[in-house]
C-alpha cells in the first residue's frame, strides 16, 4: 500500500474517533462475555468471529497511531500499521459481522461493536476495497431521485395494474385503489422493488380507510449497508423531502429493518412520524379499524424479531399482538425479543448473494427453527425472509416463510 493513501486512511479513521468512538476503543476488559453472544461464532467456533475479535483488529489500528505507545514503540504492544495485509484483516471483520448487535446486549460495558464496524467499512471505502455491488446498489439508488420525472409515469402505470390482485384481498378497495404522491395524505407508504411489498399493504390500510400515498421511491438503503454514511443520508433524503413535499403526518416504512433503522435513528430529525409497517397494522388491530379471521393460518406459527427492527428499533410486542389477532396456535422462538438470533443475512451478507457463508454461520439460526417445531415461520423484514428461506431450503426444515404483512392480508375479515 502506497504512503499516501495509508496516510489518507489514517485521516479517515480519526474522523470516526468521537467520544464515544473512543471509549469503545479503550474500554474492552476482554472478558469474553460477548463471544458467545455471536450466531457466526456459536456457528462457526473461530476467535476472528467474536465480537471482540473483530473489534480488536480496528483497536490494533487505533493503538497504533492514536495511542501514545503505539506512536512511540509499536513493537512493544500488539498493534496493525495500515497495510494491504491489515485490509485483508479489517474486511473479513467487517464482512462476517452483521451488524445485529447481540453482543452489545451482553457486553457489561455496552460496547457498540457495529459502531467500531463501522470503521472498519470506512476504511474499506477509502481503501477502494468495499464492495463493488453494493456500492453500485447505492449509486443506483441515489441516481434514481435525479431521473425520477422521466420513470415516475411507468410505476404508476405499474401500480395501477395492481388493483385486481389488491381487490381480491380486500374487494371493497375504492378507487383509486392506490395514489402515488398524493398530497395531504396521512400516511406516505415506502415499498420495495416487487409488488409483494405493495399488494398486501396496499390491502390492509384500505381495509383500515386509511388515507394513505405511495412513495415513488424504494426503502431500501443499500449505502446503510456499505457502511457509507454520506451515502446513505442522500438515499434517505429522498423520503425526508418527498414527505415533506407531500405535507403528510407519517412515513410507513415497508417490511425491511435497516431501512427502517436508518430512516427512524440514523438521518436526523423528521418533521413526520416513522414507524415500521408492522407498527401500524398493530395500530389498525387496537382501533378497531380492521379484523382478522384466525381461521385462515393451518399450522402452528413462529415469529423471527428482525434485529434492526426488534433488537435495535425496539418494535418487539406489536408484532406478537397481531400474531394474537391471526392465530392461538402461536410459539415463540428460544431466545427471543431482543435475545433473539439474528438470522445471519444482515448487513449487505443477503444483498451480496454470497450463501456459503451465510448458511455456515448461521447453524444455530437453523438448529432455533427447528426446535420450534413451528409450520410457518414468519418476519416483518425483506433481508430476513430470504435468508430464512435460505435456511429453510439448506438444511431441509421443511417450514413456510412468510411476510407478517401477507398473513395479516390473507385474514382480513370481509
Amino acid at each position: 500500500m502506497e504512503a499516501a493513501i495509508s496516510g489518507t486512511l489514517k485521516q479517515l479513521f480519526e474522523t470516526r474517533l468521537h467520544s464515544a468512538m473512543r471509549l469503545y476503543l479503550d474500554t474492552c476488559a476482554r472478558c469474553g462475555v460477548c463471544v458467545e453472544a455471536c450466531h457466526v461464532y456459536a456457528s462457526m467456533p473461530q476467535a476472528r468471529y467474536t465480537a471482540v475479535g473483530r473489534a480488536e483488529v480496528i483497536r490494533k489500528i487505533f493503538k497504533r497511531y492514536f495511542k501514545l505507545e503505539g506512536k512511540i514503540a509499536p513493537w512493544l504492544g500488539e498493534v496493525l500499521t495500515l497495510d494491504d495485509a491489515t485490509m485483508d484483516q479489517v474486511s473479513d471483520a467487517a464482512w462476517s459481522c452483521t451488524g445485529c448487535r447481540r453482543c452489545m446486549t451482553f457486553c457489561p460495558f455496552g460496547i457498540d461493536t457495529q459502531l467500531i464496524m463501522s470503521i472498519a467499512k470506512a476504511l474499506l471505502i477509502g481503501a477502494d476495497k468495499e464492495p463493488k455491488l453494493l456500492t453500485m446498489l447505492a449509486d443506483m439508488s441515489i441516481a434514481k431521485s435525479e431521473g425520477i420525472e422521466e420513470t415516475k409515469p411507468g410505476f404508476t402505470r405499474a401500480v395501477e395494474d395492481l388493483a385486481p390482485e389488491i381487490r381480491a384481498l380486500w374487494p371493497h378497495s375504492k378507487d383509486p385503489v392506490v395514489t402515488v404522491e398524493a398530497e395531504g395524505a396521512d400516511v406516505l407508504y415506502v415499498a420495495l422493488a416487487g409488488k409483494h411489498s405493495i399488494i398486501p399493504a396496499a390491502a390492509i390500510m384500505n381495509a383500515a380507510g386509511e388515507r394513505w400515498t405511495l412513495s415513488v421511491y424504494e426503502a431500501v438503503n443499500f449505502a446503510a449497508f456499505l457502511g457509507d454514511s454520506k451515502k446513505m443520508q442522500l438515499i434517505a433524503r429522498r423520503i425526508h423531502d418527498e414527505a415533506v413535499r407531500l405535507k403528510v403526518k407519517e412515513v410507513a416504512i415497508v417490511e425491511c429493518g435497516t431501512a427502517f433503522r436508518a430512516m427512524k435513528y440514523m438521518t436526523g430529525v423528521h418533521p413526520f412520524k416513522v414507524v415500521a409497517f408492522v407498527q401500524l397494522i398493530s395500530r389498525y388491530l387496537r382501533e378497531g379499524r380492521i379484523q382478522l379471521s384466525k381461521g385462515t393460518l393451518k399450522g402452528t406459527l413462529t415469529y423471527h424479531d428482525p434485529c434492526q427492527i426488534a433488537r435495535n428499533g425496539g418494535v418487539l410486542e406489536e408484532p406478537r399482538h397481531v400474531i394474537r389477532h391471526l392465530t392461538a396456535d402461536f410459539v415463540e422462538l428460544r431466545p427471543n425479543r431482543a435475545d433473539n438470533w439474528c438470522c445471519g443475512g444482515g448487513g449487505g451478507l443477503v444483498a451480496l448473494g454470497e450463501s456459503d457463508f451465510r448458511m455456515k454461520s448461521a447453524r444455530v439460526k437453523a438448529e432455533q427453527m427447528k426446535a420450534s417445531q413451528a409450520a410457518i415461520i414468519s418476519t416483518a423484514c425483506e433481508n430476513c425472509h430470504s435468508q430464512l428461506t435460505d435456511l429453510n431450503e439448506h438444511y431441509g426444515l421443511g417450514m413456510k416463510v412468510e411476510f407478517l404483512s401477507k398473513l395479516v392480508a390473507d385474514a382480513l375479515m370481509k
